[in-house]
This record gives C-alpha cells, structure tokens and sequence, in this order.
C-alpha cells in the first residue's frame, strides 16, 4: 500500500523511480537483497516493506511478525551501506510507543514503557530498525532516517477478512453484510479505544518531505493530528458503504491500546500538514475497494 502511495507521488518528481516486489525479490534472502542493490545502486532508499496485520494476525504468527521484519530491515540497510546509498528512509510503526504512553505521543516517548501486548512482535522489529539507522549514521556517517506513521488506510491495503488492520476490515465485513443483506456486524472490543487514521497518499507526501528535508538521528512522527473512536469509525465506514444493519460490539474480545494519537509538533514544525480529512479518504478508498472487490475477496 505505501508503496504504491510513493510510487504516485515520485510521478511529479525528476527520479527515475525502481520497484522491489514481493513477486521478484524476498527482502528476507541477504544475499538476493545485496545483489539487487549492488545491480540497481540506487541513490535513495526508502524502505516501505513489512509483515504486517491487525491483533489476530499478531497473535497468531509473533515469530513471523519478529524475524520476518528484523530480516528484511537489517539486510536493506546493510545492502545500502555496502553500495553508498546515499539517503534512506525507514519506515516504522505507532506501535513502537507504550501502551500507556502519554498523549498525544512525542518521539521521546520510545522505549519509556511496557509495549502492548497485542503486537509487541511487530513493536520490537521495528523499534530495532529505528535503532539500526542511528546506530549506522553514528559509526558509519550514513544519511539514514526513520519515520512512524500512524495506521494507515487508502487503495492497495490489506482486506484479508482475518489478517488485516481495523479499517479495511470493517469496510469488507460491512461491504459483504450489504451485499448479502445481513442484519448485523459484530465487531471485536468495546468500541472504545480512539485511534488515529490517515491517508496513504498523505503518507506518502510526507515521506518524500522528510527525503528533502531531514537528515538527523532519531524518529519523526507521522499523523493526521485527529482521532476517532473504534466505534464512530465503524459508523463512518458503515455510512460510506451504505450498510445500515446492526453493529454489535463483543467486549469478550481484546481492545488493544485504549488510545493512540501521535504528537506530530516535530514534523509540522519542518513545514508539512496532513491534508486528506478522513471521512473524504473513507470514501475514496470504498471507491478503490469496489473497483477490486472480486480480485480481493479470491486473494
């Protein structure tokens, strides 16, 4: 998904832009990894890939979410390093704050406090790679930076019924009870906890800014500065579906974090804002999600 994101928004910029897909390259193989580096030489990195997934996904595979993610982020930086890259942006997670860590959250905040337990597998990875780009601007004078962006949603996410983040998954389940006019929607949790969503192709805006712009150690946050409950979420995504059943709320199932919101003070502070308000993105994205719908639902 970020990955398409970039590839758009690198259209208007005067870069000859190279791809690493899944289908060609396993970033988890070093070897293939250095040898598509050492082939391409490209000027700039920035590093979009990752195992990723919702609360179920994390919990039932926490030994791909960790070794998958630390694999594919160290062999991309040493692969870097070795061929001179010039900059590299790595891309991390909110989830690499505590649980109860204060809000919004600064970039101080790391590694203050427990993790949540629901994806301290994932955290960790990232948390490492964050640590792998200072520690090699510090001994070896590489330009490597790192970002956190919030949950992201937008055209190419994940809307695997099971493994996917909590956006993409209401829009599916929503979208099928439509279609196959169920009454109802049960949704895990409380509906509660707030979390803050943006734009992919903000995202994206974003990071191609910090290419331009930064160039120090330690994190930058990346937000839209506005949160929403679980439960106003599903009702923002139920109306842009068209779906007007019953949504039921199973407390019996884990919440997560109770709240999520990233102090973008650092990144606003360089000159750039999200744009795209959420209820605007919701649709655009239901817009791209019916356009794919049956490629999705076989996938």
């Amino acid at each position: 998904m970020v990955g398409g994101a970039l590839v758009r928004r690198l259209q208007s910029e005067d870069a000859e832009i190279l791809t690493a897909p899944r289908s060609e390259l396993d970033l988890r193989d070093q070897s293939a990894v250095f040898s598509w580096v050492h082939n391409h030489r490209p000027d700039a990195v920035i590093l979009a890939a990752a195992k990723v997934g919702g609360i179920h996904a994390n919990a039932t595979y926490p030994a791909q979410f960790l070794y998958d993610n630390l694999t594919l982020e160290a062999n991309c930086i040493e692969a870097a390093r070795r061929v001179g890259v010039e900059k590299l942006l790595f891309l991390g997670s909110s989830c690499i704050y505590p649980r109860l860590a204060d809000q919004p959250m600064r970039e101080d905040a790391l590694l203050t406090g427990a993790l949540e337990p629901t994806n301290e597998w994932y955290a960790i990875a990232k948390i490492a790679g964050i640590k792998l780009c200072d520690a090699y601007r510090r001994e070896y004078g590489c330009d490597y930076i790192s970002a956190m962006p919030t949950n992201l949603y937008g055209p190419g996410d994940n809307f695997h019924p099971e493994n996917s983040h909590v956006l993409p998954a209401l829009m599916r389940r929503f979208d099928e009870a439509k279609t196959q006019a169920h009454g109802s929607v049960s949704i895990w949790g409380t509906g509660a906890p707030l979390r803050e969503f943006m734009h992919v192709d903000d995202c994206a805006d974003a990071l191609v800014f910090l290419m331009k712009h930064y160039a120090q150690d330690g994190h930058v946050n990346v937000g839209s500065g506005e949160e929403i409950s679980i439960a106003d979420l599903a009702k923002l995504i139920a109306d842009a579906v068209g779906y007007s059943g019953d949504v039921i709320f199973d407390p019996s199932k884990p919440d997560g974090t109770p709240r999520k919101l990233m102090d973008t003070a650092k990144l606003n502070a360089l000159g750039w804002t999200a744009q795209i308000p959420l209820r605007q993105g919701v649709a655009d994205t239901y817009r791209w999600y019916q356009a794919h719908r049956d490629r999705l639902r076989r996938a």
